[in-house]
């Protein structure tokens, strides 16, 4: 299988999942024009599966280093494998709640608010569990993204003042997506080795496995969640599962490439988790928050009628994001 052994290729695979997992929502947008995000969310679903099968029979199963996906699934106890699947779940719960953040609040308020929240309370949780890195630079570098976080909120608070309704539900539903997505990552990274991918230890996992189950685990509980926000939807009227069957083929791929693109991001995380460690590794590729809010202010164009002040704030997120994603670089080195 194929395996990191530097911390500068490990940052670029971290960078590229910045780009990938700042990105994919773009296609909610895309499809959100004529296709309830509900139902857009079990395409996205069916391309993250799709992505881990994809991996884990190339770069997972080729070259002379490690096991293949095959011999590791075979020899994974059943810990490890709940570990992932219990991962899965967990971010499954927290995804489909932050799709319906970005339904309500848009790309650069939902991002920012539940993906940094994510991002801080990620870093912790996983430096705790395996203490890479140096602590002053990245915790500095995450207090920096809160102070990011809070000039966007005010930036939204500021933007959306005249509807205060949809102001307060699009930042609550988006701090709870945030708080849950926190800890998913840390389920998965504990299947692994990640001392030593190229020979697990036994029972343990390599990343490519690992990414499987875990979209296992996303795949199976979307029959519960989705199933749920279908019949009693955060916001909008109930919709079904006859509608999803009513879609054009070019909608359902809009949603399968949301989740291609994510899962291609999933997986060179985790790859680079090894190298850089799994703070790190998770920091770097939440800073996908700064990519979402670019896409979305510039491209969405979701501040376009704010009042005066408001760029202001969104200026400093952005500066704030930028140093703090900085140090999270320099912490591994």
């Amino acid at each position: 299988m194929f395996i990191v052994h530097s911390y500068g290729l490990a940052i670029l695979f971290c960078v590229i999942t910045m780009l990938c997992w700042g990105s994919w929502a773009n296609t909610q947008k895309l499809a959100s024009r004529n296709w309830r995000f509900e139902l857009f969310y079990w395409d996205y679903v069916i391309g993250i599966l799709l992505f881990s099968i994809i991996s884990a029979l190339t770069l997972g199963s080729i070259g002379d280093e490690g096991r293949s996906f095959a011999d590791d699934l075979k020899q994974a106890d059943s810990a490890n494998i709940g570990s992932a699947l219990l991962g899965g779940v967990i971010f499954n719960a927290a995804n489909i709640l932050f799709s319906a953040a970005i339904a309500i609040a848009g790309m650069s308020v939902a991002f920012p608010v539940g993906i940094g929240l994510a991002l801080v309370l990620g870093v912790i949780v996983n430096y705790a569990g395996a203490q890479k890195g140096d602590p002053t630079l990245l915790f500095g570098g995450v207090a920096l993204i809160v102070v990011a976080i809070i000039l966007n909120a005010l930036a939204y608070r500021k933007a959306s003042a005249s509807d205060k309704k949809v102001s307060t539900k699009g930042i609550i539903v988006s701090l709870i997506a945030g708080l849950m997505m926190s800890f998913f990552y840390r389920f998965i990274a504990a299947s692994m080795d990640l001392e030593n991918f190229e020979s697990p230890a036994p029972g343990k996992m390599t990343p490519y496995t690992a990414v499987f189950i875990f979209s296992v685990g996303i795949f199976l509980s979307n029959f519960v969640f989705n199933t749920i926000l279908i019949k009693k939807p955060i916001a909008g009227a109930p919709t079904s599962y006859r509608e999803y069957f009513t879609g054009n083929f070019a909608t359902h791929m809009t949603g399968v490439l949301g989740g291609l693109i994510w899962g291609l991001g999933n997986s060179f995380n985790l790859i680079a988790a090894g190298k850089a460690g799994p703070a790190i590794s998770y920091g770097l590729g939440q800073g996908a928050t700064l990519v979402a809010a670019l896409w979305g202010v510039f491209i969405w164009k979701e501040f376009k009628n704010a009042p005066p002040g408001t760029s202001g704030y969104i200026t400093g997120m952005f500066l704030f994001f930028v140093v703090g994603l900085g140090m999270l670089i320099y912490a591994g080195t």
